[in-house]
């Protein structure tokens, strides 16, 4: 998620998108622009990466030939840079800085309200991050004010609308749930064991809240793990030490490991952080995935 205020480049900032092997072997910028560009997810199908801009939606072929696209969601144009892509393919399930989720069809067109009205005295913001295997359940961070501080929680709600369920209790700050493909596990980053303030690690536990397991141990504060479509391997960002949140140009590294926390391996590291990887960005096969460079022209 990210602050309702919009963000912009510096002067002399540049926006790469990037394509990376699974191994970091293969390291590619398909996509270079002087306008700020975040968060890029793949369709289903392979053909398209669907990133934000400006607080709207645009899509481009993974090579970078074709495109960008605009995908229009009018009448709401001031989305946040979390959005997910329904399994088949189908539906954009977004986040608007209105503070709700909509669902629009993949190809552009009316939104339509999924999230559900709130008490306006809890200040009560919804931020999408995950969508089950099955198509029928999203993620999300539920953020409210609480005794004057802010506090978040994981949370689900169906696809279609409906309940919303509270799945952690709000004692700490967490981040970026996503589903495991087999929609056994959620992932996410939660500061339960930090011992400094910020101090995020990468964490899952059972759908229904249960068997919470701390997957990384290290300095670095780590946030927003992706799993691969098969499965086998989990991307993340990792920021500097003491970093609080997690805000734009930092020195951070774009990590790989087994979803056991086992074998980490540095894929990148570049000025970047807020919109670099927010949301699931793995090709379907698995073999690729994506995210967002933030460098000075003359770097």
């Amino acid at each position: 998620m990210r602050p309702k205020s919009p963000r912009r480049l510096h002067d002399g900032q540049i926006s790469q998108l990037v394509v990376s092997s699974s191994d970091g072997k293969r390291i590619e910028v398909i996509f270079e622009t002087g306008e700020l560009i975040e968060a890029p997810n793949w369709t289903p199908d392979g053909k398209w990466l669907v990133y934000n801009g400006d607080g709207r939606l645009f899509r481009i072929s993974p090579d970078g030939l074709n495109g960008p696209i605009r995908i229009n969601t009018a009448p709401v144009e001031d989305l946040n840079n979390d959005h997910v892509i329904s399994p088949d393919g189908k539906w954009l399930y977004i986040s608007a800085n209105d503070g709700h989720l909509y669902r629009v069809a993949i190809e552009g067109g009316k939104p339509e309200r999924v999230s559900n009205e709130q008490d306006p005295s809890r200040g009560f913001r919804y931020y999408l991050h995950g969508i089950s295997p099955d198509g029928k359940t999203l993620a999300y961070v539920g953020l409210e004010m609480e005794g004057g501080k802010v506090v978040t929680r994981v949370c689900t709600i169906p696809a279609a609308g409906g309940a919303d369920v509270v799945l952690t209790d709000g004692a700490c700050p967490v981040d970026g749930p996503e589903y495991s493909p087999d929609g056994q596990w959620i992932y996410f980053n939660s500061e339960a064991a930090a011992k400094l303030p910020g101090h995020a690690q990468v964490f899952r536990m059972r759908t229904d809240g249960s068997g919470l397991e701390q997957i990384t141990h290290d300095e670095r504060v780590n946030w927003f793990p992706h799993l691969s479509p098969d499965g086998k391997l989990v991307s993340y960002i990792a920021f500097p030490s003491g970093t609080l949140g997690h805000p734009a140009d930092k020195d951070v590294v774009i990590r790989i490991m087994n979803p056991d926390g086992s074998g980490i391996v540095d894929i990148d590291r570049f000025n970047g952080g807020q919109g670099s990887i927010n949301v699931a960005s793995w090709a379907p096969d698995s073999a690729s995935f994506a995210y967002v460079r933030y460098p000075r022209r003359d770097e």
